[in-house]
């Protein structure tokens, strides 16, 4: 089949629930060449077809000048980072992987970059009612991605695509209206006549914890909680958090910080003002260590970032904020 004829096409939602070839998307905010789209896709033996979350892979293409591997792999990356920030429960049922049984660089860059999707064999579709049902729910997860988009970009490093989060000053998923984290950006303080470069490491960290937390079932807020990092809120309970950056490795002075500022919070803006005691969680750049066990022995959960997301120590776990190692 060439090339040109194995293109997502576009339909409207009131077109009918069941997919044809000629009429396969809801588009919105989005096209087959670059933003975020819904489409119907069939495999080129027309035996089965995915609903899927799309990102446009033509501009990328682009970008990256490439039809290959580099090209699939930042898409995948991009994918996977935008399934990973979507809630959970919001996603679950939506993880099928299309597989479109084409060789055409365009069929492989559309079945890495979907983001979330849905399969279904021809011979044996749903009813059209519980076709329309899924598309509507599509369409919320389209949403939800929409306003994480914004906040995430891929940079290719030599070693590979890397991911960046960042604030544009977008609107957030309806779960993220009371999280507004800092800029990451560095800045500059002036003391005594010289002028120093300090970072906002901090920040980041809590950029990217926020869409996780979400996604586990806490609400995480920031707006009119200063100085406090953050807060966690959920099943009627609240957590006050405070982020630390691990500095070269060494976690010895982010924890004692850590320690301190959870403790002197807690006093001051929840005992001295009779208020139901939070709990407490220490939130740190890298693994901690033994700092676990000894944050644990004083009452304070502990989570960290990993390569491949977030681990946490024995309370963390047991909140629902981490699972096992």
């Amino acid at each position: 089949m060439p090339h040109h004829e194995w293109e997502p096409r576009t339909r409207s939602a009131e077109g009918g629930g069941r997919p044809s070839r000629d009429c396969s998307a809801l588009r919105h905010e989005g096209s087959g060449t670059e933003g975020l789209y819904l489409a119907y896709i069939f495999a080129a033996d027309l035996e089965s077809v995915a609903l899927t979350l799309q990102q446009g892979v033509t501009v990328f293409r682009d970008q990256l000048e490439t039809t290959g591997k580099k090209l699939r792999t930042h898409v995948e990356v991009r994918a996977q980072t935008l399934l990973a920030e979507l809630p959970r429960e919001l996603i679950a049922g939506w993880t099928d992987q299309p597989k479109f049984r084409h060789d055409g660089w365009r069929a492989r860059a559309y079945e890495a970059s979907s983001v979330a999707a849905r399969c279904y064999e021809i011979d044996q579709l749903p009813s059209e009612e519980d076709l329309c049902a899924d598309l509507g729910n599509m369409a919320t997860i389209l949403r939800a991605a929409l306003a994480v988009e914004p906040h995430i970009e891929v940079v290719n490093e030599p070693d590979g695509p890397v991911v960046e989060y960042i604030a544009r000053g977008h609107g957030a998923y309806e779960g993220l209206e009371g999280f507004r984290p800092k800029t990451s950006d560095d800045y500059y303080v002036r003391l005594a006549a010289a002028e120093q470069r300090r970072t906002r490491a901090h920040e980041g960290l809590i950029r990217r914890f926020g869409p996780y937390i979400l996604g586990r079932g806490f609400t995480p807020v920031t707006k009119r909680v200063h100085p406090r990092d953050l807060v966690l809120e959920a099943h009627g309970e609240e957590w006050l958090v405070e982020a630390k950056a691990v500095k070269k490795g060494n976690p010895t002075q982010a924890v004692r910080e850590a320690v301190g500022q959870l403790l002197e919070y807690r006093y001051f803006w929840y005992v001295q003002k009779g208020a139901r005691k939070p709990h407490l969680l220490g939130l740190f750049s890298e693994n901690i260590g033994v700092y676990a066990n000894y944050l644990e022995d004083h009452g304070v959960g502990a989570i960290w970032r990993t390569p491949d997301g977030w681990e946490g120590s024995a309370s963390v776990i047991s909140w629902g904020m981490t699972d096992a190692a």
